[in-house]
């Protein structure tokens, strides 16, 4: 249990997907603005992911992996190339459904996501959480563990954005640091944070 904690954790803070790794910064900035709307972005990518990568994770092990088919017959089929379509597939169908129960369910947040919601099926964080689980060899119970600590990372650092940012909308900054400018620095800052975490793991 302590190594998928850990998992969680280094998927979470030491690798974390858009101060780390650079991975999903359209969508960081720019639903950035507001604490609901960061926050709300922060669960959506957390769902998804913790549901596409074990899918993602199920597909690759028993369809598309070289020698998957050997209970066929086909022991030398390999499939391992079509994994970057199969698995925006599988990210495609979750967003739509994510996005159907949002619009029943949740309309303000649904509203708030606009044209940013459909573009979570090829926002790079979600399928960067694949293509690692399949380049790390990771379990079923490992790439679940990922998925969820990879979007909780991504909740986290949107989150804490979008609430710095909300505080200083009340500030008097410079003309040319307002909007993009500020945010630009402030996700800098935050980087040279969450660096520390590497750091950290790289010395144990």
């Amino acid at each position: 249990m302590s190594g998928l904690w850990d998992l969680f954790i280094y998927s979470a803070l030491v690798q974390n997907m858009p101060l780390t790794l650079f991975l999903g910064l359209c969508t960081f900035l720019a639903l950035s603005k507001k604490t609901e709307s960061a926050l709300g972005l922060g669960i959506a990518i957390t769902g998804v992911m913790g549901v596409t990568v074990p899918l993602n994770q199920l597909l690759y092990t028993y369809v598309l992996a070289p020698g998957a088919w050997a209970w066929a017959g086909m022991p030398e089929l390999d499939l391992s190339y079509l994994d970057l379509i199969a698995f925006i597939g599988v990210i495609a169908a979750t967003v739509q459904l994510l996005e159907m129960l949002l619009d029943r369910f949740f309309p303000a947040i649904y509203a708030a996501f606009g044209v940013f919601l459909p573009l979570l099926t090829v926002q790079c964080a979600i399928l960067a959480g694949s293509l690692f689980m399949v380049e790390r060899s990771y379990t079923l119970a490992e790439s679940a563990v990922y998925g969820l600590g990879g979007g909780a990372g991504f909740a986290l650092a949107v989150t804490m954005l979008s609430a710095v940012r909300s505080r200083l909308s009340y500030a008097d900054l410079p003309a040319g640091l307002r909007g993009l400018g500020i945010t630009f620095i402030l996700a800098g800052l935050m980087s040279l944070g969450f660096s520390s975490f590497a750091q950290m793991a790289a010395s144990q």
